[in-house]
């Protein structure tokens, strides 16, 4: 019987980023730290040539709203609202200046003036409709306009044409895994999109690191710290000074349960503005693991000063409340799952165990919110565990997946549930399909 078979985790929230499950809420990720401006600046684009693939790095996430998209030969989309000012407004002439306008696009961009960038782009397009370049340059335009639906068709336009297009490959990474609100099915797509860029044969050297920091940032969110630490250390054999790519790595030890190695790296990072309340963030967990409660209540209170919104107060109740919220989920159960739970003993503890996180390759995050142990129904016992079978919900990580006492509620039905998933068999994946990741 395999470890995995033994002992399966709960619900996994982690303390550096939303995710568009059943988790109520999550603190910022790096998505609202990393402005990609590290991207833009460390990426050099190359010589400016309408004919050859376009090299450059994904867009700055704007904050203007969304626009209208670029001009076609038909307009076939719904009737306009009936307030006469949300009209169409076409795209201005492409001024190019005599170049082309696909080298017209580049300039702008790197100038900042997106608008004018996309005019030149979608000018290409049409005199090219099969470069893909240049349907790529007009993805990172709309990407950085804030218009993520035509920039995803652009990108998806220029994937057709030519599967390896590094440019476009890039651009639907950070678009994906970066810049769109996090879901599992969006990270996936954006660490495929990376891993497939980093593989080409034609993919220029000066964009490697930026694939594989989308790619650590992506296999971290994903749970795969083991995949994302070995895309940081890319990064940091180019870039030894990458701030995100120190952050992404230090996130992965931290859930692969390198404890000591996260701690040393989380440490380094409490000095960067843009990441300093994750990292004093990540070492309140650490050192609440050593039972330092007084140390890691410093941190915690360090990062809620300084990302108030990132890291509330969570709604912590005592240990007696916790209990007693855990029984009455249980009685509130349908009667079938309470039969089913009928000899397995569901209790409370404040953090997991190294054992139990340990027990397991790779290791379990530190942040699980519930534990399955042993054998699901349908196998037998082999007396390895006793009891045989057991659930266990964690009381401080809970309370941190959480903003309101009606929330954890919530979240502690929710993890009940996923538990009793694994009691009857179903995997990870399988829960998560269902929705209860």
């Amino acid at each position: 019987m395999g470890v995995q078979s033994r002992q399966q985790a709960g619900v996994h929230v982690s303390a550096s980023r939303p995710r568009g499950d059943a988790v109520p809420w999550r603190p910022m990720s790096r998505r609202g730290l990393l402005a990609f401006c590290l991207l833009i600046a460390a990426c050099k684009r190359g010589p400016l040539a309408a004919e050859a693939p376009d090299a450059s790095c994904p867009a700055v996430p704007a904050l203007s709203a969304p626009g209208a998209g670029a001009p076609t030969a038909s307009v076939r989309s719904a009737p306009p609202p009936e307030d006469a000012t949300h009209r169409m407004q076409p795209l201005a002439v492409c001024r190019s200046d005599g170049a082309a306008p696909l080298d017209a696009s580049r300039r702008y961009f790197e100038e900042g003036r997106f608008e004018e960038s996309l005019s030149c782009a979608a000018q290409a397009a049409a005199l090219e409709p099969d470069l893909a370049a240049a349907h790529a340059e007009r993805g990172v335009a709309l990407a950085a306009l804030g218009r993520e639906t035509e920039a995803q068709l652009a990108y998806a336009r220029a994937l057709a044409i030519d599967p390896g297009d590094p440019s476009a490959l890039l651009g639907s990474a950070h678009l994906y895994a970066v810049q769109l609100s996090s879901t599992r099915e969006r990270d996936e797509l954006g660490a495929l999109y990376a891993e497939r860029g980093l593989s080409q044969p034609n993919t220029p050297p000066e964009l490697i690191p930026h694939l594989a920091l989308v790619a650590a940032m992506a296999f971290n969110d994903l749970g795969q710290a083991e995949s994302s630490l070995a895309h940081s250390a890319i990064v940091l054999a180019r870039n030894p000074g990458s701030r995100e790519a120190l952050y992404e790595r230090a996130l992965a030890l931290f859930e692969l349960c390198r404890f000591r190695e996260a701690r040393t790296a989380f440490t380094s990072l409490v000095d960067d503005p843009e990441r300093a309340a994750h990292a004093h963030h990540h070492l309140g967990l650490l050192l609440e693991r050593e039972g330092k409660w007084k140390q890691a209540q410093g941190h915690f209170d360090k990062a809620r000063t300084l990302a108030p919104d990132d890291f509330p107060e969570p709604p912590l109740p005592a240990e007696e409340d916790f209990r007693a919220e855990v029984v009455r989920a249980v009685a509130e159960l349908p009667k079938d799952m309470r039969g089913d739970l009928e000899g397995v003993p569901v209790t409370a503890e404040e953090l997991p165990a190294d054992a139990d996180l340990l027990a397991n390759q790779p290791p379990l995050s530190p942040t699980i919110l519930g534990l399955f142990r042993g054998p699901p129904l349908a196998e037998p016992c082999d007396g390895s565990e006793v009891p045989c079978r057991s659930v266990v919900l964690y009381r401080r990580n809970l309370a941190r997946a959480a903003r309101t006492p009606e929330e954890l509620r919530e979240q502690i039905r929710v993890t009940l549930l996923h538990e009793i998933g694994h009691l009857r068999g179903e995997d990870d994946e399988e829960l998560a399909a269902r929705g209860l990741e």
